[in-house]
């Protein structure tokens, strides 16, 4: 968990936290499917498809964070930029989101950076009952 928050504050620099799209054409396409839960503290579980360069590559994430009360399941999708070589979209990205959830109705958003330049845009629906505005610490890993 240490090394977890950690590289979470060195990522705060990073282009996710401004919340807009980053600079030039995306790299790859992503889609997640996570549970989150929170009360003053959260956690995500889940998992997806990284599509680059003609090929789909099966993930894992997890992770520990701030901010958001309640549980939810996220489906999202989205574009990843900065990516040059595959081996850099592994590791600990910093996470941005803002969303709510009641029922079967809910929408949010979510921007991720690593140290490597790696930034994925996010935008999905969610369902249960979640109020989420806060950071958080995700390790993504291929499987």
């Amino acid at each position: 968990m240490a090394v977890l928050c950690a590289a979470s504050l060195l990522a705060l620099g990073s282009p996710a936290l401004s919340q807009e799209r980053p600079a030039g054409e995306p790299s790859g396409r992503i889609s997640v499917r996570q549970t989150q839960v929170a009360f003053i503290g959260s956690g995500t579980l889940g998992g997806g498809t990284l599509t680059y360069q003609g090929r789909s590559y099966p993930m894992k994430l997890g992770g520990l964070g701030i901010g958001g009360i309640g549980a939810s399941h996220l489906s999202a999708s989205g574009q990843v930029y900065g990516l040059t070589q595959l081996s850099d979209f592994p590791g600990t990205y910093m996470q941005i989101r803002t969303g709510w959830a009641v029922g079967d109705q809910g929408k949010g958003k979510l921007w991720l950076s690593n140290p490597k330049g790696v930034v994925i845009s996010l935008e999905g629906t969610r369902q249960g009952l979640h109020l989420a505005l806060g950071a958080e610490g995700v390790v993504v890993q291929l499987k």
